[in-house]
Parts: structure tokens; sequence; C-alpha cells
């Protein structure tokens, strides 16, 4: 990332990979917020292939890592400008 005079030096790549980490760990949450309805409507658990009380113990796990995939693939676009928005915020703007 170049300096910008107005802004001063960026903050040090060690921060920015932690602004990154966390903003895709929101867009996971938020992927898993939207997912959950729709594995809790689909409950086969309890159908002829179904897995029962081991698969409905184990569906929220699933569905965790199915979102926290989505975010590392892209997920919903909104990665990026909350990271932009938490690098204003580490520099003191806003």
């Amino acid at each position: 990332m170049p300096i910008d005079p107005l802004r001063g030096a960026p903050p040090p790549r060690e921060t920015q990979a932690k602004l990154h980490k966390a903003a895709e760990d929101f867009t996971a949450v938020a992927l898993n917020e939207m997912l959950k309805p729709i594995f809790d409507t689909s409950d086969t658990s309890d159908g002829q292939f179904g897995g029962g009380a081991g698969e409905r113990a184990f569906r929220p796990m699933m569905v965790n890592e199915i979102a926290k995939q989505m975010a590392r693939n892209g997920g919903l676009g909104i990665a990026e400008p909350v990271y932009q928005q938490m690098l204003r915020l580490q520099e003191g703007r806003r």
C-alpha cells in the first residue's frame, strides 16, 4: 500500500492481515446467519437416509464451515468494504 501524504503511512502488514481476517470472519458470520434458516427448514435428519440426532447435533458446525468456505471464496462481496472501513478507523479517519 503506497504512502498517501494526507493519511500518512499505512498500518503495518501484520495489522493489515488481521484486518483482512476480521473482515472475512465478519462475512462468514453474516453468511452463517443467512444459511441457518435454509438448513433449518430442510431438516431431513429423521428421514430414511437421515442421520438422526447426530446429524441434528453437527448441522450447526457444518453450516458454519460452509459459511467460512464461502467467505474465503468471495462470499457476499462485503469483506473488502468492511476491511476499508476498518482501515480508516485504524488510521483515525471516518
